[in-house]
């Protein structure tokens, strides 16, 4: 069944000077990002101080973490913020409130398969890439809990989406900010107990305690998103319009999501393969390396924040047929992206143990961080050129170009890698400069595709 088209005013942010608006946009969503970055750093530390088996327990777990953030907020999430910018660039505010409630019901479902799979495979895919004794047990541990709370995120992220489709950025921001703010004590307390603060009693739920804090501090953030969204403020009440379920209202989240999310699957596939090819160096370098790749998925916060408005001002424009505006908006907010995570990269791979030492002072998970971020780091700026017009090609629903970044890098990195280890013995910092490689190729394959192919009208 087709959707009603209602024609409006143009949207306003179609007018908007592009630097400014980008800065509007991103600023709320940086800025939570950087907390939840905070947050993450934060673990790391209550997790690092449960000892070796946990932060390697830890560290297998957090690339199935990150994936389904990833497509909760980038991959499903950008297909629904993208899907949205571009039916209110078109002028069709009934087509976006329609569009918010499949978006709902596909995060839903995306929620209730995670839980299901990693139920199901968690334990034997832990066990799969190397854990066994104290390390699995706090890898299974975690990810019981993790996972079994994945409607929170998954709505909390969809909601966000939303908003951040309509060009409104501080709601989310807001909301998400207070969430991730409290989350940090929380997650302290749950994982250590008050006698790991030296006040005696309680021991703490241990490594289950970070992932249970998580889901209570996105359940509260969804819980103040969908009160916005439903009090009408954001332009539109989610509604089906007496329409029922279209598939015309599925397909562009989607058509957008599930490429992303293929693409947030590779980028993961590559952290676990990367893992698997260290193994046989032992508990040591996975933690290490667990450090060092922190770093990389702390630059995903940073180029989602400027994505994110990248997504929805090139949707608007997209949606109005403004191709030259979309493109102009792509290449801005790419390079703001590249110069924060290349200014960030090469400092850290100036000074790898100012970062790796806030998480261990163990010499053999130092060495190995350190291997990782001489080799990788100076190539960040890549990373975020690509990673921000990733979220730009998600408003212009030009997907497939990213998406061959992504299957480029897994193959350099991530089944390069492993081969590298396995049939030809290399080393660990030979490994290093190969995923340093394959972050260089992904920036340069998605910005010099854009450079030499605009986007334009079919």
């Amino acid at each position: 069944m087709g959707l009603p088209m209602h024609g409006t005013a143009p949207h306003p942010l179609l007018a908007a000077r592009p630097l400014p608006t980008i800065l509007r946009l991103a600023g709320p969503t940086t800025a939570v990002m950087f907390v939840q970055s905070g947050v993450s750093i934060a673990d790391m530390y209550f997790v690092g101080r449960l000892g070796t088996s946990a932060l390697a327990g830890f560290q297998l777990v957090f690339p199935f973490l990150m994936l389904m953030t990833m497509m909760a907020a980038g991959g499903i999430g950008g297909g629904i913020a993208s899907a949205v910018a571009r039916a209110l660039g078109a002028g069709d505010r009934a087509r976006a409130a329609s569009l918010a409630v499949h978006a709902m019901l596909i995060a839903t479902s995306f929620a209730l398969a995670w839980t299901a799979a990693m139920s199901w495979l968690g334990p034997s895919l832990f066990a799969a890439f190397g854990a066994t004794g104290a390390t699995l047990e706090a890898a299974v541990s975690y990810a019981t809990v993790l996972f079994a709370g994945a409607v929170a995120p998954w709505a909390m992220f969809a909601l966000a989406s939303i908003l951040r489709g309509t060009g409104d950025a501080a709601t989310p921001g807001k909301y998400m900010l207070v969430a991730s703010l409290l989350q940090i004590p929380i997650s302290g307390l749950l994982v250590l107990g008050p006698a790991g603060w030296g006040l005696g009693g309680w021991h703490g739920m241990g490594l289950a305690g970070s992932a249970a804090a998580m889901n209570v501090s996105s359940l509260l953030a969804a819980a103040l998103l969908a009160r916005r969204l439903w009090s009408g403020r954001a332009g539109f009440t989610p509604t089906l319009g007496g329409h029922g379920l279209a598939g015309a209202a599925f397909r562009p989240i989607l058509k957008v999501g599930l490429i992303s999310s293929l693409s947030a699957v590779l980028a993961n596939l590559t952290t676990m393969l990367v893992n698997f090819a260290i193994k046989p160096f032992g508990d040591a370098a996975i933690a290490g390396y667990g450090i060092g790749a922190r770093l990389e998925f702390i630059l995903v916060p940073l180029s989602f924040g400027i994505g994110s408005a990248l997504t929805t001002l090139v949707g608007i424009a997209a949606g109005a047929g403004q191709w030259q505006r979309a493109r102009r908006v792509a290449w801005i907010g790419g390079l703001m992206a590249a110069a924060l995570t290349g200014t960030l990269g090469i400092a850290v791979a100036l000074l790898p143990q100012a970062w790796a030492g806030l998480f261990s002072h163990d010499a053999a998970v130092l060495q190995a961080a350190t291997h990782y971020l001489t080799r990788a780091a100076p190539f960040y700026a890549l990373f975020g050129l690509g990673m921000s017009l990733n979220f730009a090609a998600q408003g212009a629903n030009r997907q497939m170009v990213p998406l061959a970044a992504s299957v480029v890098r897994t193959l350099i990195a991530g089944v390069g890698g492993y081969f590298l280890i396995t049939a030809w013995h290399g080393s660990l910092p030979d490994l290093f400069w190969l995923v340093g490689l394959a972050i260089l190729l992904y920036g340069a394959m998605i910005a010099g595709a854009l450079g030499l192919r605009p986007w334009g009208p079919r």
